[in-house]
């Protein structure tokens, strides 16, 4: 296995030795230069200085990891701000799982891309630099997965944005739709977009486009969601489950759901909102669940997605590190996350495969 020197502070952990028997997620991850970062190390003749050798190849098989430091989606719906904190402490989380198989050997890498940001109240700017960042990620020759740590889930519009933008899903003629596992829908019509808007705002740049959004949610929670949304959701055609319908189906129903889903698909953009998990096991989000589906069901869910062998995009969303009791929450995500990418490192790294 490849190691290369990690710059950010939230990669890090222990250290047991070198080697694929040793791998944690820590020693693996590549960190990505920005274009920026890249020019600044090149000599004035134009060669290639030894911090540019750190650049890991990207057109190797590997998962592109990167942050959108965002709560003011958040503050606009009226919830409570601190998921910009989000992908540092799910960085902290999935550093030290251990890594098996392609992963721990270096097959399939881990490429950090680094994080865009909102800059004070300016949630369309930074969308805009998450999308680009995003479709970034998606159209470097060797991802498998791109894989979007929020943020807020206005997180969800900058990951469509940057699907629709790239070089996959609808402009390269494929059959896209997008699964969310998440107590809301997050249909709300606002004069400003906040996180209770993104598939609202999907459902009319896709008509716009001249096409309907294809969109199923899991875990619904009726009691958080009012009549006008369900008739909105019941107007877009939305597949959905209750978190009840969930529990009563049993990961064998979810599994089939998510395969009845993708089935019609090319292409699956996976949002993962962490407030669909019940309130104890997820506390560090900004609206905890009373109910929630239970942690199995959803991971049921995640490897149903990842096997699927079409899931591009994984955006994980709404972890408020300064909630969160023991780190649970970023805990149960990175475990999300890591189950994610080793069902996808189970498949055929070589897309003609």
């Amino acid at each position: 296995m490849t190691t290369f020197p990690v710059r950010d502070p939230s990669w890090g952990g222990r250290h047991d030795g070198e080697g694929p028997d040793h791998a944690r997620w820590h020693q693996a991850v590549q960190v990505v230069e920005s274009v920026q970062s890249v020019q600044s190390v090149q000599s004035v003749e134009g060669e290639q200085s030894s911090a540019d050798a750190t650049q890991p190849d990207a057109a190797q098989p590997h998962v592109a990891l990167l942050g959108f430091r965002s709560h003011e989606g958040v503050r606009r719906n009226r919830g409570r701000v601190g998921a910009a904190d989000g992908p540092a402490a799910l960085r902290r989380a999935l550093s030290p799982l251990a890594l098996h198989g392609p992963l721990a050997r270096g097959e399939l890498g881990l490429h950090d891309l680094g994080d865009a940001e909102t800059i004070g109240e300016d949630l369309e700017g930074g969308q805009d630099t998450a999308a680009a960042l995003t479709a970034r990620g998606l159209d470097r020759p060797g991802s498998r997965l791109t894989v979007v740590l929020g943020g807020g889930h206005e997180t969800a519009w900058s990951s469509y944005n940057g699907l629709i933008s790239s070089g996959t899903g609808p402009s390269a003629g494929q059959r896209w739709g997008v699964l969310n596992l998440d107590a809301h829908f997050d249909l709300r019509e606002e004069p400003r977009p906040t996180s209770g808007t993104p598939f609202a705002q999907m459902a009319v740049a896709e008509q716009a486009a001249g096409r309907g959004l294809t969109y199923a949610v899991l875990g619904i929670a009726e009691a958080s969601n009012t009549g006008a949304l369900l008739a909105k959701a019941e107007q877009l055609g939305v597949r959905w489950w209750t978190d009840e319908q969930c529990l009563a189906a049993g990961a064998e129903g979810i599994t089939r759901f998510v395969e009845e889903f993708t089935a019609a698909l090319d292409v699956l953009y996976l949002t993962i909102d962490l407030d669909v998990l019940p309130a104890a096991v997820a506390p560090g989000v900004s609206a905890p669940a009373a109910y929630g589906v239970p942690l199995p069901l959803i991971a049921a869910a995640v490897r149903a997605a990842a096997g699927s062998g079409k899931l591009a995009l994984l955006d994980v969303v709404e972890l408020n590190p300064s909630l969160d009791i023991d780190h649970r929450t970023a805990r149960v995500a990175a475990r999300l996350i890591d189950d994610a990418v080793r069902t996808v490192a189970a498949g055929p790294l070589n897309p003609s495969s």
